[in-house]
């Protein structure tokens, strides 16, 4: 047989990758926050794509499971990240718009959004309940910490709902004297909630994950997020699901100047971590006698927290 024919033969058949897990569940919308919602329309790929992307094969059945697994593992571990992309999923999500605003960030995903230029923009905003409204965070400007008291509470979603009113009141009274949909929007508050087709690779998603389920993110993306990562990740690949918990949700990155300081604390040296943080400016005095604000002083003793340990300077 002519060598140069050998692989010219005809292909075998593949069938189309599907999770039994996630199409049970396809089309099901996740209930999130009053009024918002997550379902999956469609998927792409599974974990067996991951695996057969990194071992460049179309052949299936030729590992087991438990290869499979240790091979993923080893891919998210090292930041291999291409065989994820090889998972795409389009999800429809309802969400606040002010909440979209920092979704849409992530522009490694494709988008279709509702128009209300060209549609009516949907009856519905997210209200706040009495016992969650937050306080502005002291050390964080962009986060929240604490809440405010249950009459003030009380007072200020009451407030909320009459205003909430009064804008739809205001939008669909420009609708009916003719105003067209564009202008007529202009005025509706960021908590109308609007519509989306999001489709993303698995690898990018992942990425969003860590970044919005994290306890920093804004609670009400991070409810969004927990929705995709527990109830759709999970089902559609449980073993990049559960390999992404451990090496990168779960894990903790360290850099080298807090490697040097964890060092010094389990070698006892906590003299030479105190100095160390020093050095770093970790430690400079503000002028009430106290430590200046430093975030990363602060990331440092959270994760020394974590690993059971304390921060040496802490105890001066």
């Amino acid at each position: 047989m002519d060598p140069t024919l050998e692989h010219q033969s005809t292909p075998e058949r593949l069938e189309l990758t599907r999770v039994e897990a996630l199409d049970k569940v396809l089309g099901t919308a996740f209930k999130v926050l009053d009024d918002g919602f997550v379902r999956v329309v469609d998927y792409l790929g599974a974990d067996t794509s991951i695996v057969q992307a990194a071992r460049v094969s179309y052949g299936a059945g030729t590992k087991k499971v438990h290869e499979d697994r240790g091979l993923i593992r080893y891919l998210m571990r090292h930041h291999h990240s291409t065989p994820f992309e090889m998972c795409e999923i389009k999800l429809h999500v309802r969400v606040p718009m002010d909440c979209w605003r920092q979704w849409i960030r992530h522009r490694t995903a494709s988008v279709n959004e509702y128009s209300t230029r060209y549609s009516v923009a949907i009856d519905a905003a997210q209200k706040t309940r009495p016992n969650e409204w937050r306080l502005q965070s002291g050390g964080n400007r962009q986060g929240s910490k604490g809440f405010v008291g249950a009459a003030k509470g009380t007072t200020l979603s009451s407030k909320e709902d009459e205003f909430l009113k009064l804008s739809r009141s205001v939008y669909q009274e420009r609708l009916e004297a003719g105003v067209a949909r564009e202008q007529a929007r202009k005025d509706l508050p960021l908590s109308t909630y609007t519509e989306a087709y999001w489709k993303i690779d698995l690898h990018n998603l992942l990425h969003f994950l860590a970044l919005r389920m994290d306890e920093n993110a804004q609670t009400e993306i991070r409810a969004y997020a927990k929705v995709i990562g527990e109830e759709i990740v999970s089902r559609w690949c449980p073993l990049a699901w559960e390999a992404f918990l451990d090496y990168v949700f779960h894990s903790m990155r360290l850099s080298r100047i807090e490697i040097q300081v964890i060092r010094a604390i389990a070698r006892g040296d906590h003299g030479v971590a105190t100095e160390l943080a020093r050095e770093f400016g970790w430690l400079e005095m503000s002028g009430k006698g106290g430590l200046k604000q430093n975030r990363e002083r602060k990331e440092i003793e959270e994760k020394l927290e974590q690993l059971s340990l304390r921060a040496p300077w802490l105890n001066s």
